[in-house]
């Protein structure tokens, strides 16, 4: 995965509930293109016949679209964090 993996699944992993992706990308400094790219590689979404890990899910909240950590996503962030 990228860089921008781990802290945006530490970043979601403190709000359980998830974030707006603006809020999202204002905390972590990067656009918008960027932060949809890594939420594709990561979520739950298959890119062509290849599964997504399943580490966080997009979903839509009335106009706003937010993404969550899935229990995948602690699994793999506490690995990630582990010696």
């Amino acid at each position: 995965m990228s860089g921008l993996t781990e802290p945006l699944l530490a970043l979601l992993a403190e709000h359980p509930d998830g974030l707006s992706l603006p809020r999202v990308c204002k905390r972590l400094g990067v656009r918008m293109s960027v932060l949809l790219r890594e939420l594709a590689w990561i979520g739950e979404e298959a890119i062509g016949d290849v599964a997504g890990p399943g580490w966080v899910r997009v979903e839509e909240r009335g106009e706003v679209l937010a993404a969550a950590i899935t229990e995948r996503g602690r699994a793999r962030l506490q690995a990630a964090r582990t010696p």
